[in-house]
Parts: structure tokens; sequence; C-alpha cells
């Protein structure tokens, strides 16, 4: 197939998402978070439309034989700022759906409630990145995206029209946005606008991703340099923090889901079980609960 692939994370052994395929119609990433891993091989640039996505699509649509789950998008935003003339990701949805596919949306920005229409027409669901409250360090970590307010009023207007979300608390950055107290305040307010899961994972470490982090919050630097390059665990390509010390951040978001009955679960952690009390850590599991599936 051309573009719509089986999603395979690198045959991770931690990834635990179930079967589902992979969309992305745009290449780079306008947002241009400082964490992102996915700029180490697509490059940090602005999003850019792929050449003859739709007809490609298209021919994909009429090859494959097994339906399921088609997740938008697993490393390049689905809704960057030129989506909202160029239209790829809308006519994609368009197009899945009319297939016989399940939508699940991954994102970063407030634009994918203009689609609320053709998401109430199919099972899909909806996972929203948050990764603080804090206007201003989401400035720095992730200057590209929508402000965490216009996403936290995407989640209240997805769920209103009934559209199943959850919110992905990801990365968690030890000495950035680990503080407890606004780890609170962000999961209460998820709860609130009527995030349906929390899913939330610690950082993992990529050469560029970490010196520009290093770069941006230089007070911190050296901290993140003894325990990502002198003290960490180099899991499948990544430099993990060791397994107690991701606990202790994991456990900041997972008690606060707890208290506020939210179903949560981590990813890509290597901790089997032992958090997950959320079906799914992708989301995809929340397709469940869309209106459509109350029908029969």
């Amino acid at each position: 197939m051309s573009v719509l692939r089986r999603f395979d994370p690198w045959n991770s052994p931690l990834c635990t998402c179930p079967f589902k395929y992979s969309l992305h119609p745009y290449t780079g990433c306008s947002h241009f978070c400082l964490y992102c891993y996915a700029a180490s091989y697509i490059g940090r640039r602005p999003s850019t439309p792929k050449e003859r996505f739709i007809e490609r699509l298209k021919k994909d649509l009429e090859r494959i034989s097994v339906k399921g789950i088609v997740e938008l998008s697993t490393s390049s935003d689905p809704y960057p700022p030129i989506e909202l003339w160029m239209g790829l990701t809308r006519r994609s949805l368009e197009m899945l759906g009319k297939n016989g596919f399940k939508l699940l949306i991954t994102t970063k920005s407030n634009i994918v409630v203009r689609d609320i229409d053709i998401l109430a027409r199919y099972p899909s669901s909806v996972m929203i990145t948050i990764t603080t409250l804090n206007t201003e360090l989401a400035r720095i970590l992730e200057p590209g995206a929508p402000p965490p307010e216009k996403r936290i009023e995407a989640v209240e207007k997805l769920r209103s029209k009934g559209i199943p979300v959850g919110v992905r608390i990801d990365p968690v950055i030890l000495f950035i946005n680990d503080n407890p107290v606004e780890i609170s305040k962000l999961v209460k307010a998820v709860k609130e606008a009527g995030a349906l899961q929390v899913t939330v994972s610690t950082y993992k470490a990529k050469w560029d991703s970490l010196r520009r982090l290093m770069n941006a919050f230089p007070q911190v630097s050296e901290k993140l340099r003894e325990l990502y390059v002198e003290n960490s665990e180099f899991i499948h390509g990544y430099m993990y923090l060791s397994s107690e010390v991701r606990k202790s951040i994991l456990s900041r978001v997972i008690n606060e889901a707890v208290r506020s009955n939210l179903p949560v679960a981590t990813c890509r952690e290597g901790f089997p079980g032992s958090f997950t009390k959320a079906s799914s850590c992708d989301g995809a599991g929340l397709i469940v609960y869309h209106p459509l599936n109350k029908l029969g």
C-alpha cells in the first residue's frame, strides 16, 4: 500500500496497541514540539501535504480487504494550520468512513472540532494531547500548537456531540511539566471537560529532542543530561529514565486519574498490567462509546 499502512512501531516490544492502520496526510509537523520523537526521522519542518495523497489513498482503499481502525496520525499531526484550507484530513475521514473503517484521531489541535459532523456519522474516537495547562510553558514546549485552553474547549465540544474523547498527558518531562500540583489541575480539568480516558507517558529521549529541551531550559540542562545521558536505560532506540524514576513520575498522573474516576493507561513504558485501567492506551477502545454503537 502507498499511504494507508498497518501500524508498526518499529517492532517495539513495549507497544501494546491493538491492530490498526496508520495514515498521515502530511509530512513534517508545524507544531514544532521540542520533545517530538518523529523529528528524528521526518525532519523538523512545517507540515507539507503528501504528493497526490487523495489519489493514492483511493487506490489503497480499493486494494485493502481487512477493515479495521485507522489512526490519523501517529507522527505528523493530522490537523496542522494548513488543514483549514487543504482539507486532506477531512476528505480522508469521509473516504475511510464510507469504506467501513473506524476512525481514531490523535492531535494537539482544536481544528478537529470542524469535523464533528463526519465523526458523528462513523464509529470514531479522538485523543487530544495536553501536556500542561500553563500557557507560557506550552508556548515553549509546543510553539506551533494551539494553547491548552483551546484544546480543553475541543474536548468539551466533541463530548457535547457524543464523540468519545480521551486526553494524552504525553510526555511528562522531569523538571519541566511534572509538578504534582499542576498535574492534578490538568487531570481535573480534562475530567470536567468530559474526557473518558487519560493516557500518560514519560519523555523518551532522542539526541535531537534532548538537545532542544536542554537549550530551551538551561536551568535544568545538567539534570536532564545526568538522567538521560549518564543514568538512562537504552530501550529500542530511546533513552529511558530508570524504571523506578518512571514509575514515580507516572504515579503522579495515575493517582490523580484514579481519584477523578478516570480510566488511565500508560504508553510504551514496559509495565504490563501495573497501571493500565483503560482498554487501550491509544484510545481505540473508546470507539465502543460512540453513539452509533448504542443503536443496535
